[in-house]
């Protein structure tokens, strides 16, 4: 059925494969064999696909590779329809809080004082930032957090990381940066002094 609605079977299996395996590259003969279809109808669906914009191309080691476009305006709804719905440890949700592990670490991390997502990790936000961090947070630990929460989501996110007082500040004189992830439907994961409810 789902064949028939995207137009062909390639086509199909081509966004299977790109949507489970998001900043991964392949190239073409390496396509053919993992979806196990002709060479010359694999080279016209990824034509298609690169004009759509679903996917880019670059050239290393006189090979064409080819990978999702993680910022391709429909990535997110695509995935939900063909990523693999085996649920694998990195999404996999806390069945106390039934909200995904990423975030229930983010709530149990002493060191985080405010913690907001938005933008790409949010149905409907346009906010520039897709988590804001604000506490006595290490480099080491921000990447590593982010780094785990791209794997589960399946796309590069966009990020900041703040001191208290930095953003104490900033909020206090409605800073252009924070009003534009606040005012753009942002889901407040932690706010352990209510510094948000008195805005």
């Amino acid at each position: 059925m789902i064949d028939a609605l995207f137009g062909s079977k390639t086509r199909v299996k081509l966004l299977h494969l790109f949507l489970n395996n998001p900043g991964k590259s392949f190239y073409v003969r390496e396509i053919t064999r993992l979806i196990d279809e002709q060479i010359n109808s694999v080279r016209r669906e990824l034509s298609n696909m690169l004009e759509v914009g679903v996917i880019t191309s670059d050239s290393a080691d006189n090979k064409l590779y080819y990978e999702v476009d993680q910022q391709y305006e429909f990535y997110t709804p695509f995935r939900a329809i063909f990523a693999n719905q085996k649920v694998t440890p990195a999404v996999q949700l806390s069945h106390k809080t039934a909200i995904p592990v990423w975030q229930k670490t983010i709530k149990d991390m002493r060191s985080v004082r405010v913690a907001i997502i938005s933008g790409a990790l949010v149905t409907g936000s346009a906010s520039p930032v897709d988590l804001l961090l604000v506490g006595d947070i290490s480099s080491t630990k921000s990447k590593s957090l982010v780094a785990s929460i791209e794997k589960a989501e399946g796309r590069e996110l966009s990020y900041s990381v703040l001191t208290y007082d930095e953003f104490y500040y900033r909020l206090s004189v409605r800073d252009k940066f924070i009003n534009s992830i606040l005012t753009n439907k942002p889901v407040v994961l932690v706010d352990a002094d209510n510094i948000l409810k008195l805005q």
